[in-house]
């Protein structure tokens, strides 16, 4: 999916450029705070804010060195033909250096901000440089049909090879019937180092199938129909289809094949095409609501036919035809709600993978607090705050959202499905309408979990290696939880000798059961056992402080503390940076196992 760019102004000399470039962008300006008078966000670390957007994989045009850009996003580097661009901009604007990023288009958004600015566009990719173009990166609605020959083909062209295209040169540029050729076409055609293929999108499958129809047969009845209309799958611009389908696992599968998106669209959109349908069907039009799902789907989504209803048992497939390649499709998106848990809240500790989808969503749901220490990153989306108590109604909402086809992101601290808002996602999706959960629609929405650093993770990684053995966790919050139970999992964990992570250990109104969970721990370890104290994990107000199990006192604890309690055989080891807390796994019983059996040596 591709993201919009976001300009990042530094300081006031680069201020007024940054929102030049914004305006021709049409992009947010991200400001450092304290430094920036106006943006449409704030950062406080340049290198880390930077780093963030581009894991996210949002284009980034920062006004300022070339170097910070570098060094903010070098740990990141991997994949060249992934990498979201990246383009530095002079403070006064005179200069435009794309940095990363030229096969996603880094250089067409250094050439658009260089026009703005009427300043030089520093490209230095070498195909770019020689001819004004790259070949891996053809203009929006075409795609390349195999793109790890296009470097062998710019090469040869810089080696003073001539060039020939064959199809609408979408370039621009001069055919000198040279060697290496450009083929533009809807037709599959073999490719290779010296010829490179391209297909315009402006086709679209119509897919119609029955419930749990088998990926197999639905697509062997897609390659049959490219194959009988001499389309290339590259020439396919998405897969349309029904709503009802939208959960359908071989429709996403077929689409997932193609690399296309899935368009949806709902009965009575369909119907509106019953009277150019080739083969209408009154047992569709019982069924579903609609003439025809793979005719009608093809026609809703680019207007002609070009291959009539083609069928097996259980899928139908057509095939429509735009008069131009598509670059924007009608019908909705399947809907999706990432679950996303985002770690204390500190970015550094937030995934690549968590940041990309809050990028990528259109709608961020959660408790207020969460959603503001993302920072920047939820600057310009929409946000549907929820208070603390609200867990249902905002796992609800936020799942009804993506019913209707909107990219929705719900954020929880520290990892989603600990504690949090993933377990409730999936109770409400397993009870279904008639039982107090979610409709049919939001029910076939995509659910996406991604995990963070939990709470858990945090305080050990500070403690030192409390967890280096066997260990569990108990929540102490009797809200959801009855009390006994809370008792006899205590009681459970404190005999078989595990390293405890007390969440939820105290509530203004709670106070009583850490005393408890203490006094019952106290008859199975010694009183001397070590007990973490962690508040405020990864936050500026973060607090940790050791403390003896005997010596625990429930007045040092608040809601944001996990208390991590050791075993019997956890213990202080003292560093040049304090005490860390460790639990032993058993290497010194193994070597002392092993030299006994080489005889002591």
């Amino acid at each position: 999916m591709a993201l919009d760019p976001v300009v990042l102004a530094l300081s006031s000399s680069g201020e007024a450029t940054a929102h030049r470039v914004a305006e021709a962008l049409r992009a947010p300006v991200h400001g450092r705070a304290g430094r920036v008078a106006r943006a449409d966000a704030f950062f406080d670390n340049a290198l880390d804010h930077a780093r963030d957007l581009f894991a996210a994989g949002v284009p980034v045009v920062g006004v300022c060195a070339s170097g910070i850009l570098i060094r903010a996003v070098a740990p990141l580097l991997a994949d060249k033909r992934a990498e979201p661009p990246v383009v530095s901009v002079s403070d006064d604007g005179a200069v435009v250096v794309p940095l990363l990023g030229g096969h996603r288009g880094a250089n067409r958004l250094a050439a658009t901000v260089g026009a703005a600015l009427d300043a030089t566009a520093a490209v230095t990719t070498a195909g770019d440089v020689a001819m004004g173009v790259a070949l891996d990166a053809p203009p929006a609605g075409y795609r390349l049909a195999n793109p790890g020959d296009a470097k062998a083909a710019m090469a040869a062209l810089l080696g003073g090879a001539g060039i020939t295209v064959r199809g609408d040169n979408i370039f621009g540029i001069d055919d000198t019937g040279g060697d290496v050729v450009l083929v533009v076409g809807d037709a599959p055609a073999d490719g290779g180092p010296h010829r490179l293929v391209y297909h315009p999108q402006r086709y679209v499958l119509g897919l119609g199938c029955a419930r749990g129809c088998g990926t197999d047969e639905l697509w062997q009845l897609v390659t049959e129909t490219l194959a009988g209309a001499g389309v290339a799958p590259g020439a396919v611009a998405c897969v349309a289809t029904i709503d009802l389908k939208a959960d359908e696992p071989a429709m996403a599968e077929v689409a997932r094949r193609l690399d296309v998106p899935l368009r949806l669209f709902t009965a009575a959109e369909l119907e509106e095409q019953a009277g150019r349908l080739a083969n209408p069907s009154e047992v569709v039009f019982a069924e579903v609501g609609c003439h025809g799902v793979a005719e009608g789907a093809a026609l809703a989504a680019c207007g002609t036919l070009a291959a009539e209803k083609c069928k097996t048992a259980n899928a139908t497939c057509a095939l429509g035809r735009a008069p131009a390649p598509l670059t924007g499709l009608p019908g909705r998106p399947r809907g999706r709600l990432s679950v996303v848990g985002i770690g204390p809240g500190q970015a550094g500790w937030r995934t690549p993978e968590v940041s990309r989808l809050i990028a990528e969503a259109e709608e961020l749901v959660g408790y207020g607090l969460y959603i503001d220490l993302l920072g920047p990153l939820a600057a310009g989306k929409r946000r549907s705050d929820f208070p603390l108590g609200g867990e249902e109604a905002r796992c609800r909402y936020a799942l009804e959202a993506a019913g209707e086809g909107r990219n929705v992101a719900l954020v929880c601290s520290g990892d989603a499905g600990i504690y949090a808002m993933g377990a409730l996602v999936f109770e409400l999706l397993d009870r279904g309408a008639e039982s107090h959960g979610v409709s049919d629609a939001a029910r076939r929405a995509e659910v996406i979990c991604s995990p963070g650093v939990s709470a858990l993770q945090g305080a050990a990684a500070r403690a030192g290696a409390p967890l280096g053995h066997d260990f569990c966790t108990i929540s102490l919050s009797d809200l959801l939880t009855p009390r006994d139970d809370i008792l006899r999992r205590l009681q459970a964990a404190a005999q078989g000798d595990f390293v405890i992570a007390f969440y939820n250990p105290v509530s203004r109104t709670r106070r009583t059961l850490l005393a408890e969970a203490r006094d019952i721990l106290l008859r199975h370890r010694p009183g001397d056992t070590p007990v973490m104290l962690a508040k405020s994990l990864g936050r500026a107000e973060e607090e940790v402080a050791y403390r003896r199990l005997a010596d625990l006192q429930v007045d040092e604890v608040d809601m944001l503390t996990v208390v991590l309690v050791g075993s019997s055989n956890s213990r202080l080891a003292w560093t040049g940076a304090g005490p860390r807390m460790f639990t032993p796994r058993g290497y010194a019983r193994k070597i002392d196992g092993d030299l006994a059996a080489r005889g002591g040596t």
